[in-house]
């Protein structure tokens, strides 16, 4: 990569006619009206901190979402509207609901919510599920599970919740939540199915719902991006299992799959002792290059388009689109 695109990431702006800006780890957001404003910006965050700029991570973000908003339309509504500028999107206002939807098709991952971390400490029952001994990491599941976590305030960290757990606290009604694993499985399925299009394999998932006005489910924040998912190819997947199985499945060293998603970021930080205790180390910017090299090329493979990175600088940018869009001078 290019070094001058390192010094052309975007950390996020100041959009003073929006008026007062909510900034979460990723994007910066603004209501008006009935309406939301998401910038995405390219700070990346793991382990419930974040921990550098990616160059072009908002941009595939932002893209890759409305690209996956559009493709399961048919399945749940979502709070999409439009997108004014390559990293902003305009969404419909509603109420978040208080609970990440995290569907797993592989026991896999190094956070502390992971399935993986849990059964690796001793764990069996699991978001009130019981797994049987003898679970390789990596290996993949029966069939996708649903492994809920609920929503840190700023600077806290998710923690794992069951189903029966959420229902019982009065977090989601019953009914709802029912429509909202019916959907979250759905969801999965589709992206399974179209990420393996392009030699991608979906490992797992965050989804984030709300409910409108009128009450209707809707699909929002993000959806299938490198920052949400887990994606592994399926051939360095299957050449990983072939070693396994010559080597009779014996306790070595594990060979990861090769990572399309933050997971790679991820990686490397636990391979250096940190896994979210305490300050972060900075993130490097030979790592935040080849994160970015793999953020544009998921999204290739998922969408079947050539990635066209938009104009810098990018702040300037995106602020002349809102500009523009809100008819401001």
């Amino acid at each position: 990569m290019n070094p001058a695109l390192l010094e052309q990431t975007f950390p996020g702006l100041d959009v003073d006619f929006l008026g007062p800006k909510q900034s979460g780890k990723v994007r910066d957001i603004y209501a008006r009206d009935d309406r939301l404003i998401l910038i995405t910006t390219d700070r990346l965050s793991a382990f419930d901190h974040i921990l550098g700029l990616v160059p072009f991570k908002g941009q595939v973000l932002n893209q890759l979402s409305s690209f996956w908003f559009e493709q399961t339309r048919d399945i749940v509504a979502n709070h999409f509207l439009e997108s004014p500028d390559p990293n902003v999107t305009i969404a419909r206002k509603c109420r978040a609901l208080p609970v990440e939807v995290v569907v797993r098709g592989y026991i896999s991952g190094v956070t502390k919510t992971s399935l993986w971390y849990q059964y690796s400490q001793g764990e069996r029952t699991i978001y009130g599920m019981d797994f049987p001994d003898g679970l390789n990491k990596n290996d993949q599941l029966p069939l996708p599970v649903i492994t809920p976590t609920t929503k840190a305030a700023k600077g806290g960290h998710d923690e794992l919740i069951t189903s029966k757990e959420i229902v019982q606290k009065g977090l989601v009604a019953d009914a709802l939540w029912e429509e909202v694993c019916t959907a979250a499985l759905a969801l999965f399925a589709r992206g399974q199915e179209v990420a393996a299009r392009g030699g991608l394999l979906l490992v797992d998932t965050k989804y984030e719902f709300g409910l409108s006005d009128e009450g209707q489910l809707l699909l929002i924040d993000e959806i299938h991006t490198p920052d949400s998912s887990r994606f592994w190819t399926m051939s360095s997947y299957d050449e990983v299992r072939a070693g396994s199985e010559r080597n009779g499945n014996q306790e070595q060293e594990v060979v990861e799959p090769e990572n399309f998603d933050k997971e790679f970021v991820r990686l490397a930080y636990a391979e250096r002792g940190y896994i979210g205790d305490g300050p972060p180390p900075p993130l490097e910017q030979e790592l935040a290059a080849q994160a970015s090299q793999r953020y544009v090329e998921c999204y290739e493979r998922l969408t079947a388009r050539s990635f066209s990175a938009g104009r810098f600088p990018v702040a300037d940018r995106v602020a002349e689109n809102l500009r523009t869009y809100f008819g401001q001078q």
